[in-house]
């Protein structure tokens, strides 16, 4: 860390420069990252819990504040207080509840390093390892998921988690997250409260991406439910959390009871 922070290498300045490196690889644009904060903005207009609901359009982020190349303001997540809370049990205490059970299909975890000069490729997250174990050990696929919940402090975090994840091809995450692909009636809802860029983000954000995934799978979510075809509920959902700065990932996929 010495040879890191007394250099201005911030949790904000290294993502963005995470994020720089992507738009260099791939051709990713401002544009693109600025997709992901629009959504969320859209996706929290349905939830009367989230902090910001007003509309936002890709001008409004890229001519906000710069906070640090390429990110505005409105690339990050808001900051907030708030609290909530997950109850697990075991399979033996199912008859006994009140609600419809939502089960853990898969878990998965990886930490890949622990200061910036570790991190091996800016444009790859450990929920590449972490995703791929959650995945095998559901036994199911990307492509078998009805929603996502992906830890956004920042946009650029959605855009190359979902990449890491599966659902695109790396390098085309930003292609994936135009037109509102990821909004609540997408190909690929994701982040449906709204995520830390718009409901709340009160330092454990990764709590809230199971209660909002457990709340879509029960049908609970209210004028952001998600609907399969048919106005069936969703049944498959995955939550993935990042720590650090891409230094350790958590996924997990639960499955409506």
């Amino acid at each position: 860390m010495q040879f890191e922070v007394p250099y201005g290498h911030s949790l904000i300045a290294k993502y963005a420069m995470a994020a720089r490196r992507h738009m260099h690889e791939y051709g990713t644009t401002l544009e693109q990252l600025a997709e992901v904060a629009v959504t969320a903005r859209a996706n929290a207009a349905a939830n009367p819990e989230a902090m910001f609901r007003d509309p936002i359009t890709v001008d409004d982020v890229l001519s906000g504040p710069m906070i640090a190349d390429p990110f505005t303001k409105l690339h990050c997540c808001i900051r907030s207080d708030g609290g909530c809370a997950v109850l697990l049990a075991a399979e033996e205490y199912v008859p006994d509840t009140a609600k419809a059970p939502v089960w853990i299909l898969g878990t998965g975890e990886h930490a890949s390093h622990s200061t910036m000069s570790e991190w091996e490729d800016f444009t790859v997250s450990p929920a590449a390892v972490s995703g791929r174990l959650a995945f095998e050990r559901a036994g199911v696929r990307p492509c078998d998921i009805d929603l996502a919940e992906i830890y956004d402090a920042f946009t650029y975090m959605t855009l190359v988690t979902l990449e890491d994840l599966g659902f695109c091809a790396k390098g085309e995450g930003g292609a994936f997250v135009e037109k509102g692909r990821t909004g609540l009636r997408g190909e690929l809802p994701v982040n449906t409260d709204g995520g830390g860029l718009s409901a709340c983000h009160p330092g454990m954000r990764g709590l809230f991406l199971l209660v909002e995934a457990v709340r879509q799978l029960r049908g609970e979510a209210g004028a952001r439910q998600v609907h399969k075809a048919g106005g069936r509920l969703p049944e498959l959902a995955v939550a993935s959390g990042t720590g650090g700065w891409f230094c350790s990932s958590g996924t997990v996929v639960l499955g409506r009871g």
